[in-house]
């Protein structure tokens, strides 16, 4: 590892002003100054400093960066299925300035060190965005776990029920538990998949209704059980990636109440869709854990009202169309896996103002506390000593989805034809103005933000 690192290129100081920015836990009028691609100073609207540009917004909001810690970029190994390359200018196309790469889809899977190392040649010079990488833990690579903290990754990732992946098998409870203990002191959070595979079982026919039944929200209580012991009795930071029952909310508060170092993300298509919505044979909105009914819909909303649910983040988990069998695909068979990186801010914005929630909220969920769990000490706030990365956001364009003008490698989303209210206007990454179709100036990141050597 290197230093800090910066973007590529200078382009002197920034101030930029609006009478919308999010700030502080709230929406204000402000204006922020920086230098040196980090924020150095954040005041009143009718703030004055020398700057090289001046950019005043005035009612356009100004969001941090959105740091989306829930990405399967797939690269290297199934490049067909998503890259850096694409992932990153889509990520960039809807103001997440910082995405966090699963240990899996790739080939080789990232559970050495070796492997990540592959994974960050592969990326060097294609990201449009800053990434970071988790790595993945698996039965018998406990050895590696030290090795890949020292390597930079930001965590781990593990499963408690078959992943689709084979060289990517799920942790048995004690696994989990051997797995936690060695992450306590680093602080480093053990982000998990939690469904139990006992409580699951194969659908009874093609529908969609069959699929949700095979999932049943009991599966995901259980292994958040699992889950809030292993962390009780480790003492390490534990997370619940995905988390689509409502139902588990209370469980999680509780587990919370107790001191446990718990928290839990929800996704976008939970909050937008509902299993009632999901048309026969459209397997681009099959995930698992499943989208739910809408009753449940409701429950995640209040979670994350209450503070059960901690980071709405997209899971962004893409495949050929041909692995969908689309156009007429079958529910058993269909690959697992929403493709919505370029929408989230829009999709949850859509449904969250209606519901009473306000731009703040959607930093907090989607930029702070990603970055967080990640361990990016200087992403996801306008605040002084923070990295420039910001989002001029219009929250009152209505504007309609269509798949293949999205910048993912394929067009299959279940948001096409969907419209939605808010749109991305501009991007800054480390105070340089970007857009998707300019040069890639995003960094590789480790755990703290130094610069990950490639």
């Amino acid at each position: 590892m290197t230093g800090a690192g910066a973007p590529a290129g200078d382009e002197g100081t920034l101030l930029i002003r609006s009478r919308r920015m999010v700030v502080d836990g709230g929406v204000r009028e402000a204006a922020a100054f920086v230098r040196d691609h980090r924020i150095e100073v954040v005041g009143d609207y009718d703030l004055r400093r020398d700057a090289d540009r001046v950019v005043d917004l005035g009612d356009l909001p100004l969001l941090p960066g959105l740091v989306d810690s829930h990405v399967h970029v797939n690269e290297p190994g199934r490049t067909e299925w998503e890259g850096f390359a694409t992932a990153t200018r889509a990520a960039l196309a809807g103001g997440v300035t910082t995405i966090c790469d699963m240990p899996l889809n790739s080939s080789p899977v990232t559970t050495t060190v070796a492997a990540l190392r592959l994974k960050t040649q592969a990326a060097a010079g294609q990201c449009a965005v800053d990434v970071a990488f988790w790595g993945g833990a698996v039965p018998g690579n406990a050895g590696d776990i030290g090795p890949l903290l020292d390597a930079g990754v930001i965590g781990f990732k593990c499963f408690l029920i078959d992943s689709g992946i084979p060289e990517f098998p799920p942790l048995s409870r004690e696994e989990l538990r051997a797995a936690m203990a060695l992450l306590a002191d680093s602080g480093a959070p053990m982000i998990v998949h939690a469904e139990d595979p006992t409580q699951v079982t194969e659908p009874a026919g093609a529908s969609y209704d069959a699929f949700v039944a095979s999932r049943p929200p009991v599966a995901e209580r259980r292994a958040i059980e699992t889950v809030i012991s292993a962390a009780a009795f480790s003492g390490a930071r534990a997370h619940i990636v995905h988390l689509a029952a409502g139902e588990c909310a209370a469980l999680i508060s509780s587990a919370k109440a107790a001191g446990i170092a718990l928290s839990a993300e929800t996704c976008p298509h939970y909050l937008f869709f509902a299993a009632e919505e999901v048309p026969p044979g459209h397997t681009e909105f099959k995930c698992c854990p499943p989208v739910r009914y809408a009753v449940n819909r409701e429950a995640l909303w209040r979670a994350l009202g209450d503070g059960a649910i901690d980071a709405i983040v997209s899971d962004h988990s893409p495949c050929t169309p041909s692995l969908k069998g689309l156009p007429n695909g079958d529910f058993r068979t269909a690959w697992g896996g929403i493709s919505s990186l370029q929408l989230g801010l829009p999709v949850v914005w859509s449904v969250a103002r209606r519901r009473g929630f306000t731009l703040a909220d959607i930093a907090r969920w989607m930029s702070v506390f990603p970055a967080d769990l990640a361990g990016l000490a200087t992403k996801g706030q306008i605040a002084a000593g923070f990295d420039a990365d910001l989002v001029a956001f219009d929250p009152d364009a209505s504007w309609q989805v269509h798949g293949a003008e999205l910048l993912h490698k394929h067009p299959v989303t279940p948001y096409d034809g969907r419209t939605l209210t808010g749109r991305v206007e501009r991007v800054w990454l480390g105070g340089a103005e970007v857009t998707p179709d300019g040069p890639p100036r995003g960094r590789l990141l480790a755990r703290g933000g130094e610069t990950l050597d490639a």
